[in-house]
């Protein structure tokens, strides 16, 4: 009778292996899940505050800091980093408009300013305090959605222009650094042909009055200007002046 051949598979993953294994591709789709925009509210009426945050979370937006005044707004805004802020006007301890002014000028992130009046007055306060946007009171969906998003808006296409601008200026920077090397570089140039033309002027003057071969003319210039540490354009001009002022003479006399 002979014994039934069985056949085992060639490796057994434990469930820990399996959950490895399987762990990478779920950190993938994590990745490819869009981030929530984050979202800083400041209210001082803890009613309307709740009811801003729960129509915020209902409509997509995550929020990650609540202030009743605009210290709190300001502190929680530089400690997030939010997507946008959403800013009551009339707040205890701080003003909305203020506390704009600041997160603005710092450029944390875009403010869309609340408030229970449209005043024209007030309007021109929170867009020079640096608001992207405003909404009146009451809060309705319609109006504070498109508002945020062109507050975001607005704030990425401000970044734009001043990366850009920031880019052209390092740029510009780095155009004139290299214009002034070559500048340097040309005025180098042009210095050592001036002293080459006056070293071969001494040194025809060197044969011509001391009788000096080309090589020995140009090795006395040399070795002089190395021993007693004279540049050599200096000791062209003082060879110049001895010998052609007679070369002069002698041409007057003829």
């Amino acid at each position: 009778m002979s014994a039934e051949k069985t056949t085992e598979p060639d490796e057994v993953l434990t469930d820990d292996e399996l959950q490895a294994a399987a762990a990478p591709e779920q950190s993938i789709e994590e990745d490819d899940k869009p981030r929530k925009r984050t979202v800083v509210v400041a209210e001082d009426e803890s009613v309307n505050r709740m009811d801003l945050v729960a129509m915020l979370e209902d409509s997509g937006y995550e929020v990650v800091g609540e202030a009743a005044n605009g210290e709190e707004a300001v502190e929680l805004t530089r400690k997030f980093h939010p997507s946008v802020v959403c800013m009551d006007v009339k707040m205890p301890r701080m003003d909305g408009i203020e506390a704009a002014g600041i997160i603005c000028d710092e450029n944390i992130a875009p403010v869309v300013m609340l408030t229970a009046f449209s005043q024209s007055d007030l309007v021109k306060k929170a867009t020079g305090a640096g608001a992207m946007a405003y909404v009146t009171k009451p809060y309705e969906e319609s109006k504070l959605l498109p508002a945020l998003e062109v507050a975001m808006g607005r704030f990425a296409e401000i970044n734009d222009l001043l990366d850009n601008v920031e880019r052209s200026e390092s740029k510009l920077h780095e155009t004139e650094e290299q214009l002034k090397k070559a500048e340097e570089q040309l005025k180098k140039a042009e210095e050592t042909l001036e002293e080459r033309k006056l070293v071969d002027r001494a040194k025809g003057l060197l044969m011509d009055k001391a009788d000096f071969s080309e090589q020995g003319a140009f090795r006395w210039i040399q070795k002089t200007s190395m021993d007693q540490r004279i540049p050599k354009k200096r000791l062209a001009m003082a060879i110049i002046a001895k010998y052609g002022d007679q070369k002069s003479e002698a041409e007057d006399e003829r």
